[in-house]
């Protein structure tokens, strides 16, 4: 038995419970899988709760549910969100005695947690290894110990290695300060974006509104050098004009742009008017970032009939938006260069040169891109999971992302007055990805109350459409969906429903019938 081990059953004793806080997710279900042994609560109608929260039973339900039965659970961003709020659900009511997670827990949340055990206080930090966490954060997970709401006391407990280990704790995280906040303004992609919004909605009118505007905000008075200040927003306002999403406009502004030196100095003193163009407005009533705005035009506008949906994934994985996207591992590097020659002709994005800074973010989109392009050609969630490292929860997640891109993407091609083609060939993407399917049961899919399993079940038993829908009699129908659905779905087809006979046998027909 761990000191990890050791402290959470002694916790348990104390009939108290407890938060284990751990680095990883794949560390997370290995300590709470580790600490159920140790038990012996039987909670087999949680087990059973658990299993039916997901869409299907893969291999992270099933051990979840393995150790909820035992009182023990782990949580973090690969589980849907019916297992998080079963999970903190009943930790609340005391079924849970421990909850072994991620520091994103330690984010708003109170729990009925006596103590709190860190396992580290040391994070990977990518080309520079292993890292202290700031101090804020660390004050974040231990803040979830002893909330008053719930308990008169509690505990904080940080595992150290040795003595050495333990010194560097207490001076680096119990006697040390708190980080200073800084404003998230100054970063590019909120800076530009907030910039778009504000002309867009009017607030922002001309270049003296602008820089007032800004000059009363946080960001300027934690900067002070106000100067490097208009410098930035004048960098951010020219991108802007050049992506074509505002349009600046002075009185004597010249259309060409052209201006005699005698007057340069003229020209600069004007009150430069600002406003949004038609796309700009879209744009930022997308809470699109401008710079993917117009990565997602520059692909659209390559678009042509060389290209297909993997082309559009690619398009929408090249964003920051998707972000974090699925990390390729070392030994997954001949394999992903293997599926990007392949698919080498597809691309809306170029590969960029072996040497840039942002190549092993562009590989990283090519996974993503795969993950995608396996899901919508009904790849299920183990194989996900084995295949791709990606979790069920975390699948959620990126298709949510993506429909949002894609949406975001058709109607950029709409304002811009693309080909009618175009926007079809997203609109079909977005169905595909939603429901991870392939592109054969986009016409069932318009079924309401049919998805993935039942739109499959049906072109198994050869129905392809809707006309071969309204030729299937309904007990036929029956046996496939279920009687009540399908009656629902002969009403939406306008047809008679009949009386389905009595002891008609449930399941799957024989494929000889058709």
């Amino acid at each position: 038995m761990d000191d990890i081990q050791r402290l959470a059953v002694e916790t348990i004793k104390l009939n108290k419970q407890a938060i284990v806080f751990v680095q990883s997710r794949a560390s997370a279900e290995k300590t709470a899988e580790e600490i159920s042994k140790l038990t012996n609560f039987q909670h087999p109608e949680m087990e059973e709760v658990v299993l039916k929260a997901a869409s299907s039973s893969t291999k992270q339900c099933r051990r979840l549910s393995r150790c909820v039965r035992k009182g023990i659970a782990f949580h973090h961003a690969g589980l849907v969100q019916k297992q998080k709020d079963l999970i903190e659900d009943e930790f609340r009511s005391g079924k849970i005695k421990v909850i072994c997670c991620t520091p994103t827990l330690a984010a708003g949340m109170s729990l009925p947690a006596y103590r709190v055990i860190i396992k580290s206080l040391k994070r990977f930090s990518g080309k520079w290894g292993m890292d202290w966490i700031p101090v804020l954060e660390y004050l974040q997970m231990a803040g979830r110990a002893g909330r008053p709401e719930f308990e008169k006391e509690g505990e904080a407990i940080t595992v150290a290695k040795d003595e050495n280990d333990k010194q560097e704790i207490y001076d680096r995280y119990v006697l040390g300060k708190p980080e200073e906040i800084y404003s998230k303004l100054a970063v590019e992609p909120v800076l530009r974006t907030y910039l778009l919004s504000l002309i867009a909605s009017g607030i922002i009118t001309d270049e003296k509104n602008m820089k007032d505007f800004f000059s009363k905000t946080f960001w300027a008075s934690q900067f002070r050098d106000f100067a490097k200040l208009e410098m930035i927003m004048d960098k951010m306002l020219n991108l802007l004009e050049e992506w074509e999403f505002v349009k600046i406009s002075g009185a004597d502004r010249v259309q060409d742009d052209f201006v005699v030196a005698k007057d340069l100095n003229k020209k600069n003193q004007e009150i430069r008017k600002l406003k949004a163009t038609l796309l700009g407005q879209r744009v930022s009533e997308l809470y699109l970032d401008p710079l993917t705005a117009r990565h997602l035009l520059d692909c659209l506008i390559k678009f042509n009939s060389e290209k297909d949906s993997f082309s559009l994934l690619q398009m929408i994985c090249h964003t920051l938006e998707m972000r974090p996207l699925l990390r390729v591992k070392a030994k997954e590097q001949d394999k992903i260069q293997e599926e990007l020659v392949k698919n080498y002709d597809k691309l809306l994005k170029e590969e960029p040169s072996a040497f840039d800074l942002e190549y092993n973010e562009f590989i990283n989109s090519i996974k993503t891109s795969l993950f995608f392009d396996a899901w919508i050609n009904e790849t299920n969630e183990d194989f996900l999971l084995e295949n791709f490292d990606i979790r069920p929860g975390e699948i959620r997640v990126k298709i949510e992302i993506a429909d949002w891109l894609l949406y975001a993407s058709s109607e950029l091609a709409r304002v811009s007055m693309m080909a009618g083609g175009l926007t079809k060939e997203i609109h079909n993407l977005r169905i595909r990805v939603k429901n991870g399917v392939k592109e054969e049961l986009l016409p069932l899919l318009k079924l309401k109350g049919v998805g993935r399993v039942r739109a499959r079940k049906m072109v198994i038993n050869g129905i392809k459409d809707l006309g071969d829908v309204k030729k299937t009699d309904l007990t036929s129908l029956a046996q496939m969906l279920g009687v009540k659905l399908a009656v629902d779905v002969h009403k939406q087809l306008g047809l008679e429903v009949r009386e389905i006979p009595k002891g008609t046998r449930k399941g799957q027909l024989s494929l000889e019938k058709f």
